[in-house]
């Protein structure tokens, strides 16, 4: 039946989603500045019904030359972290704050603002607290950032409107001819990706909306043009300021994947913006193979070595791209120095896939490989300065076996203010910050890690009752540390220690924004599937309810499976149990408020050892671990079998819809911006990297729509009318509803106009929690009501 209106969840839901949420903090690069960054309230729909442009992969707001529905921040506070003393940013409006960079000292942070027109770039200087306007509206942010600091705080390097470039073209009302694409014998599969160009007149618009040329702004607002208008994807200042890293879009465009993949050119400019060294012209990457791994071919990841004034860095493929070629070596790392007069030099060259480079000094930096087909990760110690030297392997591990992870290097501003690996007094060791995940819970740690001998020294961990990470080492010996500590019943908040003292002190004191849910205690269960893989949920109870007491609940458990090639790391329990869990948006926690119990990432791996395809057991691995998590809670009188529902959200509502299909484990379903149909997802999906031709009976098999007549228990499907994701287009949802509704099925299909693949406006998450909680509570409640649409609860007013 069609809902005439929007619709109110219940209280205290709906007051909920009034609430501000905590701000967000930045820390600077020199410590001494933390700012806060206010939080609006939920989006209203007329934002979302603003204009937009859909072009090659992206979302455009046409009247800013921005993307289409970017969060930004209401309202900026400055605090000295020494101090603690306080200032509010003095701005003339109050919305769309974002792109902020900091300085290279750290002293200035530059912002953007929206103004009706466009968007203007700002700088405040966190010593005054004061803020200015160094541009009119005339930034360009369609693509990337808009604006990069150059060195000594000289000023910004900024991809401007031009001045003459004119108004928008505007499409012929009669088509010049019929859309012709064609392939000659060329392979060149490609993901179902979305908003693509689909016409001449598209070209034109994408043409228009993404010219910029690129500006020299300095600090009191006179900025110098370097380059003629053209399509600029980047602009990245050398760390001495001496050169500029361009990159560039070409024709030909493509109808077939995003901007990313177009033809780009990556030129070396001086500061006269004129081309001194050429990196590449890379063609139009249509083609990449959609095995994983597989990369587009050229001089990729190009960018400038942190710890040098000026040394590029560049990628190549050995393999042609191709992750399915049998090779030795897969990439090959190259650096080149200013003037890029001489030839460039090896650097390394990887097994496996390259995956980064941190730089530390002259003879000191860490590559990291990895391989998706074997979740295999290595870092290796390499000497930029002598290549030639082998490299030390330093870890060797699946990269999901969270139990082993050493952590990740700390890094620190370097003598160009660029962040380099942060050495020890000594200069023999470096900082490691881990999540700390273990068989007894996930505390999060600091250790010091001798490269020469690998041993590594305990500095710090979490204890409970808090989940705690380091954020910020203040010193070099790394007995001054910032942290972001939070438990299930403290808002997240940011400690400075001495670790040599002991003393710890609150640099904020965030309100709880739900204060409701400050006596509950999640639970992480664990639990055992049928094949002797151990699974793990988090438990949510409403606050004092006691099941041995008071009975069991209507439970809704909430899913989204993933894939594993070890039965050992699937089997690891990752869940911070001290973690400030608050639900925001659609989160559907909210409806603890409503009575029921839910338990929250059910895991569900799919395990594919060795040369097996994990998808290839996919109905069964998920089947069991749906019936280990309904045992578990029905054993424990958590819930009955006859009060339990499945719901996830993209992946999470796939499974949600095979789960119904292929059990009787549930009385009800919620499947959010799913994709239900896979053969419309024909070259891989989520961790399927064979094609539907490679492997048809797989595809099939997982596809719910396949088995839309066993969908015998009630489902509601929800979709945004405009999702952007690969492969959740909305007609997914509406193809399963009609599949459903032909074969007599109980289903409802609501699709929130404006709204992407996650739901912002207040309006549609409101909507959203009221259809969920109507839903359980005629399935799992009141299984005798015949539809939900009984006793409507009052509409959104207008």
């Amino acid at each position: 039946m069609a809902q005439a209106t929007w619709q109110q969840p219940p209280e205290p839901i709906a007051s909920m989603l009034d609430t501000p949420w905590y701000p967000g903090v930045i820390i600077s690069p020199n410590h001494q500045w933390l700012v806060r960054l206010h939080r609006p309230a939920l989006t209203p729909l007329a934002e979302l019904a603003q204009p937009r442009l859909e072009l090659a992969g992206l979302q455009l707001n046409p009247a800013l030359r921005a993307p289409a529905q970017a969060y930004g921040f209401v309202g900026l506070t400055v605090q000295a972290i020494a101090t603690g003393e306080q200032v509010d940013i003095a701005l003339p409006q109050a919305a769309g704050i974002r792109n902020f960079r900091w300085s290279p000292t750290g002293n200035l942070l530059a912002f953007t603002l929206d103004e009706p027109t466009g968007v203007a770039l700002w700088v405040a200087d966190m010593t005054t607290a004061k803020a200015w306007q160094l541009t009119e509206p005339t930034l360009n942010n369609t693509y990337g950032a808009p604006c990069r600091w150059l060195a000594n705080d000289a000023g910004l390097l900024c991809k401007m409107v031009p001045a003459n470039l004119g108004p928008a073209p505007i499409a012929h009302a009669v088509p010049t001819g019929p859309r012709i694409e064609q392939n000659l014998g060329r392979t060149a599969p490609v993901r179902t990706y979305t908003n693509l160009l689909e016409s001449p007149a598209d070209e034109a618009l994408f043409e228009h909306y993404l010219t910029s040329e690129l500006a020299r702004v300095d600090l009191q607002g006179d900025r110098i043009v370097l380059t003629a208008p053209q399509l600029i994807a980047a602009a990245a200042p050398s760390p001495d300021g001496q050169w500029i890293l361009l990159r560039t879009i070409q024709r030909p465009f493509s109808y077939q994947v995003p901007a990313r993949l177009f033809p780009k050119r990556i030129s070396v400019l001086n500061q006269a913006g004129e081309e001194v060294y050429r990196v590449d012209d890379l063609p139009l990457a249509d083609d990449i193979p959609v095995t994983f791994d597989s990369v587009r071919t050229g001089r990729r990841t190009t960018g400038w070595r942190s710890d040098r004034p000026a040394t590029l860095y560049w990628i190549e493929a050995l393999d042609g791209g191709d992750a399915s070629a049998e090779v030795e070596y897969r990439d090959a790392v190259f650096q080149l120095s200013a003037p890029f007069q001489q030839p460039p030099e090896p650097l390394w060259q990887t097994q496996l896939r390259y995956n980064d480079i941190l730089w530390g000094h002259d003879t000191l930096a860490l590559g990291i490989e990895a391989w998706y087909d074997t979740r295999r990760v290595r870092v290796w110690q390499l000497n930029p300065e002598t290549p030639a030297q082998p490299p030390t392997l330093l870890d060797d591990r699946d990269y999901q076996d969270r139990y082993n992870d050493p952590g990740q290097p700390m890094t620190t501003p370097g003598p160009y203010q660029r962040r380099v690996l942060m050495l020890s007094p000594d200069q023999q060791s470096l900082y490691l910050r881990g999540r700390g995940a273990s068989p007894e819970g996930v505390y999060p740690f600091l250790d010091r890690w001798h490269l020469a001998t690998q041993a590594k020294t305990r500095l710090w961990q979490a204890a409970d009752p808090y989940y705690e990470s380091v954020v910020a080492l203040l010193n070099d010996d790394a007995t001054q540390i910032i942290t972001h500590r939070e438990s299930t019943a403290e808002t997240p908040n940011y400690w400075r220690h001495d670790l040599m003292t002991g003393e710890a002190i609150a640099l904020t004191d965030f309100a709880d924004p739900r204060p409701w849910y400050r006596d509950l205690v999640p639970q992480v269960i664990r639990y055992e599937r049928a094949d002797g893989v151990m699974l793990s949920a988090t438990l949510y109870l409403p606050p004092g309810h006691d099941p041995a007491t008071d009975g069991p609940l209507p439970t809704f458990l909430w899913a989204y499976p993933q894939e594993f090639k070890s039965r050992d790391a699937a089997s690891q329990v990752t869940t911070a149990e001290n973690a400030f869990r608050r639900p925001y948006a659609y989160d559907p926690r909210f409806l603890l408020t409503q009575g029921y119990a839910i338990v929250m990432g059910p895991t569900m791996p799919i395990i594919g050892e060795g040369d097996a395809e994990p998808n290839d057991t996919y109905v069964e691995q998920l089947t069991q671990s749906a019936e280990a998590v309904v045992n578990y809670l029905v054993e424990q009188g958590i819930s009955r079998r006859d009060q339990l529902a499945i719901g996830g959200h993209s992946y999470g509502a796939f499974t949600a819809a095979n789960l119904l299909a292929h059990t009787d484990l549930f009385q009800a379903g919620i499947a959010n911006s799913g994709a239900y149909n896979r053969s419309l997802t024909p070259f891989g999906f989520q961790g399927e990297q064979r094609t539907f031709w490679d492997a048809t009976d797989t595809y099939l098999t997982m596809s719910p729509f396949t088995h839309a007549a066993k969908i015998n228990e009630p489902l509601l499907l929800i979709h945004g009318a405009n999702d952007e994701n690969a492969g959740t287009y909305p007609i997914q949802s509406e193809r399963l509803y009609g599949a459903i509704k032909g074969l007599g099925g109980t289903v409802r299909w609501v699709e929130l106009p404006l709204e992407g693949h996650g739901y912002e406006s207040r309006e549609a998450v409101g909507h959203v929690l009221w259809e969920m909680e109507r839903w359980l509570a005629t399935y799992l409640k009141q299984p005798e009501r015949a539809s939900p649409d009984t006793e409507q609860p009052a509409a959104i007013a207008p």
